[in-house]
């Protein structure tokens, strides 16, 4: 069965309102930090991926950050490697920071890379240890209280961004590439880090000034005490949210990364639902937006 040809006065009522988002954000850097349940289906990453190659060639410059928490438990299962969590961050040995070396900087991150270059983009995959893009710095214990009792717990090789040089990406970028980067950098003191990945994605974006800082989440975005999605918010509307228990839970820790991206100096960063279709061209390119948008 044929398909019905789009109408063409709708066609051109798109363009018209893509047009003036277009030139907004024309040679800006966005940075999209990939994750969630849209990083593990076939068919939305393919879609990903042809957002993203839409972006550069409408003269946006597109950096992708990638996480890969469910792909590195996988895999560490399957070699018998046992893993645990405190506060939220994953207790990083010396063999399982090897592991999710191996699975961030190679599987996914070339995987996306692939991705990009199948729909006629032209992608680069690069980790923070790449020219000394991000040196981290260990990260602090976490406290937790097991049997009543307070604990202090080492997380091992997790790291904390502690400076990033944009040489690297500033070479890439305008030149029809699109830099995908995995969360790994190499410490002042040889050793290898895991950083979380919305963390990492934050002072790459702040370091470049990028416009747009986009966390794709498996989330609409900040919601309000109806569950009505909330458009945008300052920086200071945010404490006032966490304050009064509108905010709470796992959106805390991302709302708190989207301040922490602001303070590195990024002009707007959104939270969206990126299992959403084409949720990134629908957040940069329309009038309504998708998620929330957080600003200083």
């Amino acid at each position: 069965m044929a398909e019905t040809p789009a109408d063409p006065h709708e066609q051109a009522a798109i363009l018209m309102q893509a047009l003036p988002h277009m030139l907004r954000y024309d040679d800006a850097i966005i940075v999209v930090k990939y994750g969630g349940h849209a990083m593990g289906d076939e068919d939305m990453a393919r879609e990903f991926a042809r957002d993203m190659v839409l972006l550069e060639q409408s003269g946006i410059n597109p950096v992708v950050v990638h996480g890969g928490g469910p792909q590195i438990g996988a895999m560490l299962k399957k070699l018998g490697i046992e893993s645990s969590f405190a506060g939220g961050l994953r207790v990083t040995d010396k063999a399982t920071v090897e592991i999710v070396e191996m699975v961030l900087a190679g599987a996914i991150n070339k995987g996306i890379v692939g991705m990009i270059n199948a729909v006629g983009g032209k992608a680069i995959g690069l980790c923070g240890k790449d020219g000394n893009m991000v040196i981290a710095r260990k990260a602090a214990s976490v406290h937790t209280t097991v049997e009543g009792q307070g604990e202090e717990i080492d997380l091992g090789f997790v790291g904390e961004p502690a400076k990033v040089d944009t040489m690297v990406l500033h070479q890439v970028l305008g030149r029809e590439l699109i830099p995908v980067l995995a969360p790994i950098a190499a410490g002042e003191d040889g050793e290898t880090y895991n950083v979380n990945a919305d963390t990492f994605a934050g002072a790459i974006a702040g370091a470049l000034g990028a416009k747009r800082l986009l966390f794709l989440t498996d989330v609409p975005g900040v919601l309000d005490k109806n569950k009505k999605l909330i458009k945008q918010l300052s920086v200071a509307e945010i404490h006032d949210l966490i304050a009064d228990g509108t905010v709470t839970g796992g959106m805390i820790p991302k709302v708190q990364t989207c301040i922490y991206a602001i303070e590195q100096g990024v002009e707007g960063v959104v939270i969206l639902d990126g299992k959403q279709p084409h949720a990134v061209l629908v957040e940069l390119l329309t009038d309504h937006g998708a998620g929330t948008l957080i600003t200083r």
